[in-house]
């Protein structure tokens, strides 16, 4: 199977997952039970998953039609899929172990997510100029 496929089928089942921790944190939010803190990490982690997922089948879309070959493609998806998981997953992270104001695992995470997502951005544009 084609990475572009595979990983586009990846994605939109990825998509009812989001559904639902956006779900969660609207059943969470009425108890209490969340700080402030986590609050904030959690709707930012959730906010990113949603939005990177949507970047990624664009980006998924952008590269079928691209230049790059088959081991290109691969690598692309899976700086795709490392990169959301990290930069959305990264403020999970800092959810539970990190504090306000300071810096923890969970933002390097979140940075290091940011990174594999600029180097897929880059590569789609090298894929999309090069077709």
């Amino acid at each position: 199977m084609d990475p572009i496929t595979l990983f586009t089928v990846i994605a939109l089942v990825a998509v009812p997952t989001v559904m639902f921790g956006g779900y969660s944190l609207l059943r969470l939010l009425p108890t209490g039970k969340l700080t402030d803190h986590q609050t904030n990490a959690f709707r930012a982690g959730h906010a990113h998953a949603g939005v990177l997922l949507v970047l990624t089948l664009v980006v998924l879309d952008l590269s079928r039609h691209g230049g790059l070959g088959v081991t290109a493609r691969w690598i692309l998806c899976l700086l795709l899929l490392v990169g959301v998981l990290a930069q959305s997953g990264g403020f999970f992270v800092h959810l539970a172990i990190g504090r306000r104001g300071g810096w923890s695992h969970g933002n390097t995470l979140t940075v290091g997510g940011a990174v594999l997502l600029a180097a897929a951005m880059i590569m789609t544009a090298v894929g999309v100029a090069t077709a």
